[in-house]
């Protein structure tokens, strides 16, 4: 089935192009590199893996009830609204949230893979170029995965929200280098690297759990790229430069943090417009999703050396500032290893499986005899 066939809203148009501009670099220094960049790049290619036997593609899924959600994380829960549906009805609108979120995955992770891409082209350095070919490849696996699961097991798409992709724009039109990764991997990742982790640790659908989780390991090792590329070439700018990415960044984490709301699912089930964004912001689990998503992004930002008064002021105003001092590499840390535990668990079943197999046809000989 096409994919036009399975957005919730119809589709004219299924291409975005988006005029870019700068110039692409070619260094002819191969002798040298930052070390650590190149260690991560090592790790990158010795990490690869195969979506389509890492994850355990049989596991079912109810559409109805992807993700396990809870009827209190529901915006509509203890609405009129919610009152009125019937369990089809509210099984519909789990679904219809799932596709959202996952579809805002999906088009994010495309995004990833053409900034990705970009930065290949045009970064200054050797070392930046080679690890973002890595990169590039994570996040064309990460998209291929998360559209075989709304493809497969949910069955329905949502179209890239305006403001993601207003902000996706703004990021290749920019003629700098390391627009791309700030707009993308600083902002628009971290925000759906926090998203990720929350559905990771609160589902117990277990295939989503995979997805989420082999997915933010690999993004372990690109924000680690992030930081050590952006910090040392923000080392080099000039006040006014900081500023200007500064404005940015602000501009980006106001418009995801107000946009970001899911407005579209509750518009498809006939309620208005402004009675849907009324009910997102009086939504109490919402509140707590949008603070956490910042969880990500400001200790990076921090990290970078994007740390002006400005920006802080905003992060005050967002009630997000403390998170400045969260230690990424904790979380990071904690991303690998919860990967790494899931392989661990699913291996020893199939393990366990294969032994009790052996078992049955040793005991099967023996009755035979």
């Amino acid at each position: 089935m096409s994919t036009r066939d399975l957005y919730a809203k119809a589709q004219q148009d299924l291409t975005w192009q988006v005029p870019a501009t700068g110039a692409a670099r070619f260094s002819w220094e191969y002798d040298q590199g930052r070390e650590r960049l190149l260690n991560l790049y090592q790790k990158g290619k010795d990490k690869q893996w195969d979506g389509a036997k890492r994850i355990d593609w049989d596991l079912e899924v109810d559409p109805l009830d992807p993700l396990g959600t809870p009827d209190e994380a529901m915006t509509l829960y203890g609405t009129r609204h919610w009152d009125r549906m019937s369990p089809r009805e509210r099984g519909e609108l789990r679904k219809h949230y799932a596709s959202w979120q996952f579809s805002q995955f999906l088009h994010g992770e495309q995004g990833a893979m053409v900034c990705a891409a970009r930065i290949v082209e045009s970064a200054p350095d050797l070392d930046a170029k080679f690890y973002s070919a890595t990169q590039t490849m994570d996040e064309a696996r990460h998209a291929e995965i998360y559209g075989r699961f709304l493809h497969d097991k949910i069955g329905m798409l949502y179209p890239v929200n305006d403001n993601l992709q207003a902000l996706l724009g703004d990021t290749l039109r920019d003629s700098r280098w390391d627009m791309p990764y700030l707009g993308m991997q600083v902002l628009i990742e971290g925000l759906a690297l926090a998203a990720f982790g929350m559905i990771r640790d609160t589902t117990d659908k277990p295939l989503p759990q995979q997805i989420l989780a082999y997915v933010m390991q690999d993004e372990a090792r690109h924000v680690a790229f992030g930081r050590m590329a952006l910090r040392d070439y923000y080392k080099q700018l000039t006040d006014a430069e900081l500023r200007e990415r500064e404005e940015f960044v602000i501009e980006g984490c106001y418009l995801m943090r107000d946009r970001l709301r899911g407005v579209e699912v509750l518009e498809n089930f006939g309620i208005p417009k402004q009675e849907a964004e009324e009910c997102s912001e009086r939504s109490e689990y919402l509140q707590l999703f949008r603070k956490l998503l910042f969880s990500r992004i400001v200790p990076c930002v921090k990290d970078i050396g994007l740390w002006g008064e400005r920006l802080q002021r905003a992060y005050v105003d967002m009630g997000v500032l403390e998170m400045g001092d969260s230690s990424l590499d904790l979380l990071m840390a904690q991303d690998e290893e919860i990967a790494e535990r899931l392989d661990a668990e699913r291996f020893a079943a199939e393990e366990r499986l294969r032994v009790a197999e052996v078992d049955e046809a040793v005991a099967a000989g023996r009755a035979a005899d």
